[in-house]
């Protein structure tokens, strides 16, 4: 494909449908290994006299200065790396605390002749609502370029970005925010063929989302070995996207859901992001096992 990033243009099929095998015939790259079936969930609200009314949702998940490290390889291949990083400090936006939390991906510098990866998406996350005020994404793929902002009025249901304004429905997320927001479920107590219905607002539309629980396993990686649970996002039922590949998360099975491994489906094979370290994590990561 032509005039576009690999990454970007993946990220964008898989946000319509998170299900189907990328065009590229080498299968998709880094950054969408991470961010398939990304969603959102409106849970109770509640009343403040000195902010809008929002929403308060348990976190046991994560914290300031929690650290997540993967490799991401195609075919036993290593192909670079990514990291999910929440800032030590808290901002304030919309007078209100928010995470702040960074996702970056990069090619190993031995590929970089091939192909040159360097994409930087943050997002501030509030921290009793787990949902996003603002989104920015820097993307530089070779010579492909693409800066993108949003910025979330959740009272109003409106994201303003740099492409127009659209209405949103409540609470709604961008691509990272919403991963943040499904380690706070419950996942750890979900029972096998549970479903989870969700929303992610990205590329001027809401796409209504679900995630089914699969099972659960113990898997090793290069992190340690993990009780694991698995899930399968899926796009809803009715959308005009149809299903060709499938993407599986590993959480851990405790209150910190972290991903210890994602994999992607593909005709000719498979793409794995699989944790390689961690740290800062809210609290003890108990399915870690050894």
């Amino acid at each position: 494909m032509i005039g576009k990033g690999l990454v970007a243009q993946w990220l964008e099929q898989r946000t319509h449908n998170p299900l189907a095998a990328g065009s590229n015939p080498a299968g998709p790259t880094l950054l969408g290994v991470l961010l398939l079936g990304i969603m959102l969930s409106a849970v109770t609200l509640r009343s403040d006299s000195s902010a809008p009314p929002l929403r308060s949702i348990p976190n046991t998940a994560f914290h300031l200065g929690e650290r997540l490290e993967y490799d991401i390889s195609y075919a036993f291949i290593s192909a670079g790396t990514a990291v999910f990083q929440v800032a030590k400090q808290p901002a304030t936006v919309s007078r209100r605390p928010c995470y702040v939390v960074q996702f970056t991906v990069q090619s190993h510098k031995s590929l970089e002749l091939i192909y040159k990866v360097r994409d930087t998406y943050t997002t501030w996350i509030d921290m009793e609502g787990i949902f996003p005020w603002q989104f920015t994404q820097r993307t530089r793929e070779n010579t492909y370029k693409r800066d993108f902002k949003a910025v979330f009025d959740q009272v109003a249901k409106t994201a303003t970005t740099t492409e127009g304004t659209f209405t949103v429905p409540p609470f709604v997320h961008d691509v990272v925010s919403a991963f943040y927001y499904v380690r706070t479920q419950p996942l750890k107590q979900a029972r096998r063929g549970d479903v989870i219905r969700l929303q992610n607002f990205f590329d001027r539309e809401t796409h209504d989302l679900r995630v089914k629980v699969l099972g659960r396993e113990r898997i090793t990686v290069e992190a340690g070995t993990f009780d694991c649970v698995v899930i399968e996002p899926e796009i809803a039922s009715g959308s005009p996207f149809a299903f060709e590949g499938r993407l599986r998360m590993w959480m851990s099975a405790d209150d910190r859901a972290v991903p210890v491994r994602v994999r992607t489906k593909i005709p000719i094979g498979s793409i794995d992001a699989e944790l390689t370290s961690y740290a800062g994590t809210r609290g003890r990561v108990d399915a870690h096992l050894r």
